[in-house]
Formats: structure tokens, C-alpha cells, sequence
């Protein structure tokens, strides 16, 4: 059985796929209880397209990558409810409070969360992110007006937010904007293509990808000199100050993930790898001494992969029983 973790980040990024802002573009596929998922039926991308601004109800539980202006209205005491907005690796994601009607005397909330939280565990970790925790929670309720307006700093962000009486919530409005040099990633598809950048910025930078794959790094700059490292205990690259490694775990957080692989000197070439895990990031440390740049392409592993994983796979902490 795949792990709980893999269902629920599944969950969302199938419900991302399907939804796409709306409903009534969905087919159900013949599927059991244990396979909730739906599928989009006609082009809601074609219909999108030219349009002004796109509207919709929000749910309780939701999921966004559309621009567009959304609209929750309680129809019965809702407690605990989240909305996760995604946009594509380059974009950042931007969200204006329209109008808010809830009751923060009587216990509702509604916070927006700079990243994603799923089980406790945050992307981007906090060792990635340039906020510290406590920073990266907007509350409304202790803003207000002052802050109406929220930036995220990578592709991802979430709001959470409760309403106990019935024809109260809000309305906001969803925008994308261009992000020169996306550091921080969450991949929507278990295929694609990326370019790391961070030019002379002393950060850390993690592209994740929900998925088992095979990840090929195809071209790795890091300002000095060639080569791949398995982890050992008494190796790798923790002496250097620019260097990229591989994780692979079964939450959403890095920092909680197992160091599978560093590459610490650049090369041109190809170095590939199979990783069964749940959840496969590639995080580059960046010293801000140099201009660091990573090529990488990926794709899921499929079920063939999956039975032959052989040489160069992780298997002891990755493949869980399937």
C-alpha cells in the first residue's frame, strides 16, 4: 500500500489536474472508495482564455491555479476548512482580500500560510525559507485592514480559515506574477523539465516532486571545479559551500528528508537516478559566493521500474512495500 502521505499529496495535485477551477467540467472516472479522483472533461483552459476574471464559489477544501476571484459562503458551521493555491514554477502567487465578513470575537480565523503545511510538515522548511516561521501566518483577524494583501514567496501558498455562523466569509481575488528566479518549487506533474538559478544569493533552494522518479541532471554549475557522491557518514559535501543534494522521504518537509545524493563540483554531462520515495526533492546550497545553476529533467517511475529497481536506485529507504 502506498503511504498515507503519498494518497494525500496525490489527492491534491489529481484534484489540482481535475478541478482547474471548476466543477462542471469534471467526468467522474469508475474508480472505488479508495480512489476518489475525477477528471476533466471539456477545455476549461480554452474557455479561460481572453476572459476578464474567472469566478467561483470556494470550497471547504479546496485547490487553486487559476487567476480569478473566489467566494466563500458558509451554509452551515464550517471548522476546518484550507484552500491550497499552486501556480506554475515561475510564478508566485498573489491574493487580495475583497471583502471579509467573519466573526473574529466568536472564534472564526482565516490566516494565509506563505508555503504548504500537510501533516505538520512545511514546504518550503524553514531552513529554506527567508522567513522565519511565526512570519509566514497572516492573520486577518489580528490584521485586518492593515493587511489586505499577500505575496508568496514561490509557487505555493494556502489559506486556513473557520466560520461558525451560516451566510458569513469572504471573497478574494487570486493573481500570478512573474518570479525571475524561482528558488523554491513544488511540481504540479510527475514529468517536466527545470533550471535552478541563484545568482550570488546565500540561499537554499528545493524543487520538490511527489512522486517516484527518475531524475537526470544534465548540466551543474557551482562556481568551482567534477562528480557524483552516494551518502555515507563520513562523506559528501557538508565541507563545501555550494552544492547540491538529493532527498527522498515521505512527508512534504526537506529538512526531514533522507540525504541521498550530493554533487559537489560542476559538470556537463549526465548523472542519473532512480528514487522510489514518496516524495523526491533536489535542493540546491547556495553560498551567494558564485552564480550556481542546475538542469534537471524527471519523470514518474513506472511500474517496470518500480518491480527492476537495480543499480543506482535507493531502494533501502525509498520503495516501501507496493
Amino acid at each position: 500500500m502506498a503511504s498515507a502521505f503519498r494518497l494525500q499529496c496525490h489527492c491534491i495535485l489529481i484534484f489540482l489536474a481535475a478541478l482547474k477551477g471548476e466543477t462542471r467540467y469534471l467526468e467522474a472516472r469508475g474508480t472505488g472508495e479508495d480512489e476518489p479522483f475525477l477528471l476533466p472533461s471539456a477545455d476549461l483552459k480554452r474557455e479561460l482564455t481572453g476572459r476578464q476574471l474567472y469566478h467561483r464559489a470556494l470550497r471547504c477544501i479546496d485547490m487553486l491555479s487559476v487567476e480569478g476571484q473566489f467566494t466563500f459562503t458558509a451554509e452551515q458551521p464550517q471548522l476546518h476548512c484550507a484552500a491550497f493555491f499552486i501556480g506554475d514554477p515561475e510564478e508566485l502567487i498573489t491574493l487580495d482580500y475583497d471583502f471579509v465578513n467573519i466573526d473574529c470575537q466568536g472564534g472564526d480565523f482565516l490566516k494565509v500560510f506563505d508555503g504548504w503545511i500537510l501533516k505538520g510538515e512545511k514546504f518550503p522548511s524553514s531552513l529554506d525559507h527567508p522567513l522565519p516561521t511565526s512570519e509566514r501566518y497572516i492573520d486577518f483577524c489580528e490584521s485586518g485592514n492593515i493587511r489586505r494583501s499577500f505575496r508568496s514567496s514561490q509557487n505555493v501558498a494556502m489559506i486556513f480559515f473557520r466560520v461558525h455562523e451560516p451566510g458569513n466569509g469572504f471573497m478574494f481575488t487570486i493573481k500570478k506574477n512573474a518570479n525571475l528566479f524561482p528558488c523554491n518549487v513544488i511540481s504540479q506533474t510527475p514529468t517536466g523539465r527545470f533550471t535552478m538559478v541563484i545568482p550570488h544569493q546565500h540561499r537554499n533552494c528545493s524543487f520538490s516532486i511527489i512522486y517516484p522518479v527518475v531524475i537526470k541532471i544534465s548540466d551543474l554549475i557551482l562556481g568551482h571545479l567534477n562528480s557524483l557522491h552516494l551518502k555515507k557518514p563520513s562523506t559528501g559535501c557538508a565541507g563545501v559551500g555550494d552544492f547540491v543534494e538529493l532527498l527522498g522521504g515521505t512527508g512534504l518537509d526537506p529538512s526531514k528528508m533522507f540525504p541521498l545524493a550530493d554533487l559537489c563540483q560542476s559538470f556537463h554531462g549526465s548523472a542519473q537516478m532512480k528514487i522510489g520515495c514518496d516524495n523526491t526533492v533536489l535542493r540546491m546550497v547556495s553560498s551567494g559566493k558564485h552564480i550556481n545553476r542546475v538542469s534537471f529533467e524527471y519523470h514518474q517511475l513506472d511500474q517496470y521500474e518500480l518491480e527492476n529497481r537495480k543499480e543506482n536506485s535507493i531502494e533501502e529507504f525509498c520503495f516501501p512495500s507496493i
